[in-house]
């Protein structure tokens, strides 16, 4: 190299690191943290989401890529291949995620599976509330700390979200041998995390009701960055000083934080939301991954046609629960809002992905032996005026009547033609596993599994219809 080649090369290098040492000089340095949450096994802006990393840290050597849980369930590409959940880890990897909330999906594939899945991470995921641990699964970590030069440390500290059982929402199955602690009272035991590292980020899988609870009693947060309640919001929300994000679900979105640090405090907060439609530049060597992992001929095969097509919970819901009802030759089926995990799907086509895609929790029928009396707790117990109807149904039909305060007053049941259903009669009723495990209802038969999954039903049931129709179809209604 000669010496003109040295100095223009020498004058580059300056230009480039001027911005770095214009912060330094002025004891400030800018953080960038990229957020997603609840991807749920959405895999396909995973190219968008590397250059987007890597274009802002040209320019930043400070950028971390966060996930605040719920990497998994909601893809078959991902979650039933045989190795489950690995393509979204190999993915992540690739993408340079620093860390992971631990959300309650990631226990859907099992502890074992989870386990994997951590073990091959290069990121670590952390949770303070999960107090003991199974000899199938590591303890997390509660928190972490990442380095932003010299005299910048971040602390990212996590909690999962409990249900009224005090246990996240997944299969029971899926949790023997773990025990939780409330999640809002864990971490403020962490407050002095503040104090030793200056900076406090909170990388939580609460929902966004919570995330304002825990801003309210705990200000040593800076910013809590959320997932679980699949909240976009566009706008942080400011709650007690604190700063609060949430970035939608399923990739759609990315959050962007920008810290502002000087002297080892925060002295500003910048907050976007990037829509991932408006990016057009993604690395090919991903493309060409993805589209490796979505080539999967088992997805592709077509196992029914919709004449039209299904919009909502009511008829995809229905759809589901006559499934249940036709091929284990029940009488009454409820399929839970919670276990309908598409918004709709189009006339035409319906293959083996978008089954599992609709239904990919791999439940059991569970067979109960219910009086009309017995179905009314169930069904009482899932309603409320703020969520709205819980349960879809095949084989009857009902009506639920709320007060004011939403508190469900009284169910009326009836069969397919109107009918009020006979109250001395008793009905073979099929629920998931999980709803038989985690809802609280009357029942005095114990309830036995029928082997077959609520998909492998579905599946079975669009084989035999070949075609169906749900079109309007609405068999449960909530009124004041």
């Amino acid at each position: 190299m000669n010496k003109c080649s040295r100095i223009l090369l020498l004058m580059v290098v300056m230009i480039f690191l001027l911005p770095f040492q214009i912060l330094a000089g002025t004891g400030k340095v800018k953080v960038i943290i990229l957020h997603a949450n609840d991807m749920h096994s959405k895999i396909d802006n995973m190219g968008k989401l590397a250059y987007l990393a890597d274009s802002l840290h040209r320019g930043n050597p400070y950028v971390f890529l966060v996930s605040a849980g719920d990497n998994f369930t909601g893809n078959p590409v991902v979650d039933m291949v045989p190795d489950k959940g690995y393509p979204m880890i190999d993915l992540m990897n690739r993408c340079g995620f620093v860390v992971s909330a631990i959300g309650n999906h990631e226990f859907d594939m099992g502890q074992q599976f989870l386990s994997r899945r951590m073990t091959q991470a290069v990121f670590p995921f952390i949770s303070c509330n999960i107090d003991s641990i199974s000899s199938l699964i590591k303890k997390p970590k509660p928190y972490i700390v990442l380095d932003a030069g010299k005299d910048a440390k971040i602390a990212i500290l996590s909690a999962i979200e409990l249900n009224q059982d005090s246990i996240p929402d997944t299969n029971p199955a899926n949790l023997k041998g773990l025990r939780f602690s409330n999640g809002l009272t864990k971490m403020r035991e962490y407050k002095w995390l503040k104090k030793e590292y200056g900076i406090l980020v909170g990388l939580t899988h609460l929902g966004i009701d919570d995330d304002k609870r825990l801003a309210d009693s705990m200000p040593e947060l800076d910013v809590i960055l959320g997932g679980h309640s699949h909240t976009l919001l566009e706008k942080p929300v400011m709650e007690n000083g604190v700063m609060i994000g949430q970035a939608g679900a399923h990739l759609k979105y990315i959050g962007k934080t920008t810290l502002t640090i000087e002297d080892g405090k925060v002295t500003g907060r910048e907050y976007e939301i990037i829509p991932m439609a408006s990016l057009t530049k993604e690395y090919w060597v991903f493309r060409d991954l993805i589209d490796k992992y979505n080539k999967n001929e088992t997805f592709a095969r077509v196992v029914g046609v919709a004449e039209a097509p299904l919009e909502g919970n009511d008829e995809l819901g229905s759809l589901m629960a006559d499934a249940v009802t036709s091929r284990l030759n029940l009488d009454i089926a409820l399929q839970n809002k919670g276990g309908i995990r598409l918004y709709s799907l189009p006339q035409g086509d319906i293959t083996l992905k978008s089954v599992y895609q609709l239904d990919p929790f791999g439940n059991d029928v569970i067979l109960f032996r219910m009086t009309p009396a017995e179905i009314r707790t169930l069904i009482t117990y899932g309603t409320n005026l703020e969520k709205g109807i819980d349960f879809q149904v095949s084989g009857m039909t009902y009506k639920v009547t709320v007060d004011a305060a939403g508190k469900c007053t009284n169910v009326e049941l009836s069969d397919m033609s109107g009918k009020p259903l006979d109250p001395a009669r008793t009905f073979n009723v099929g629920l998931s596993a999980y709803v038989a495990a985690v809802y609280k209802f009357t029942h005095s038969d114990p309830g036995k599994s029928l082997f077959k999954t609520t998909a492998e039903a579905l599946i079975e049931y669009l084989g035999e219809m070949k075609k169906v129709n749900y079109s309007g179809v609405r068999r449960a209604v909530i009124v004041r």
